[in-house]
C-alpha cells in the first residue's frame, strides 16, 4: 500500500520551480566560489553592498560548515528535489518511508536554512542575495512539503487527518509571507537594512 492516491499536480510544479531557482542559486555560489580561490580579491558579482554581499559568507567558516562549501549541498540538494517534482507530476506512488525519507531531507534544509540566517545576520551581518534566492526556495518548499506529508497518508493514515492537512494547503503562501517577514524583522534587530538595501538595489 503507498501513501499517495492522488496526482498532486500543484506541489508537483512547485517542487520543480523551487529546485530550479534554488540550483540555479547554489550554482552561481560555486561558481563564486572558484572565483575567490583563484583570486581572492575578486570582485563577485553578488557584492552589491555592505550589506548584500556573498563574499564574507563563502569565506567564513559558516559557508563550509561541513567541511565543504555550503552550495555544494544545494546543487545534490536541489537536483533531489527536481527528480521528485517530476515524479509528483508523473503521478508516482510511492511508500511512506520513501516521503518520509524525503521529509526528513527538507526538515533538515529548513533547519540548516534556519542557523545560516542566524549567522549571516547576528554574525556576519550581511544577507547574500544568492542565499536569499534560497531562502525563498526553501521556506516555502518546506511548508508545503509538511502539509503534503499529512495529506498523502504519511504522518496519518486517518482521513480526517489527511483531509485537515489538505485544506492548509491553501495557506501555505500566507505562512510563507509570515515567515519571510519574521526574516526581515530578523535582519533588522541585527542592524542589516534589508528592506532598504533591496530599495536602493531596485530603485537606486
Amino acid at each position: 500500500m503507498t501513501a499517495q492516491r492522488t496526482r498532486h499536480t500543484g506541489y508537483g510544479i512547485w517542487l520543480i520551480i523551487a529546485s530550479l531557482a534554488g540550483w540555479w542559486a547554489a550554482f552561481q555560489l560555486t561558481l563564486d566560489k572558484f572565483a575567490t580561490l583563484q583570486n581572492p580579491d575578486a570582485t563577485l558579482s553578488c557584492n552589491i553592498s555592505v550589506f548584500l554581499s556573498c563574499g564574507a559568507n563563502l569565506e567564513s567558516w559558516q559557508g563550509s560548515a561541513f567541511g565543504f562549501p555550503n552550495p555544494i549541498i544545494g546543487i545534490t540538494g536541489w537536483m533531489a528535489v527536481l527528480v521528485m517534482g517530476v515524479a509528483v507530476l508523473a503521478g508516482v506512488r510511492f511508500p511512506r518511508w520513501f516521503w518520509g525519507l524525503f521529509g526528513l531531507g527538507i526538515l533538515f534544509s529548513f533547519v540548516f536554512i534556519a542557523w545560516l540566517i542566524g549567522q549571516s545576520f547576528f554574525d556576519l551581518h550581511t544577507l547574500c542575495p544568492w542565499c536569499g534566492v534560497t531562502y525563498l526556495a526553501v521556506v516555502p518548499t518546506s511548508l508545503a512539503t509538511l502539509v503534503e506529508l499529512g495529506r498523502n497518508g504519511t504522518l496519518s493514515r486517518r482521513r480526517s487527518v489527511q483531509h485537515a492537512f489538505g485544506r492548509l494547503m491553501a495557506w501555505v503562501p500566507l505562512a510563507s509571507i509570515v515567515a519571510f517577514a519574521v526574516i526581515v524583522v530578523l535582519a533588522q534587530i541585527a542592524g542589516v537594512d534589508l528592506l532598504g538595501e533591496v530599495s536602493r538595489m531596485l530603485f537606486g
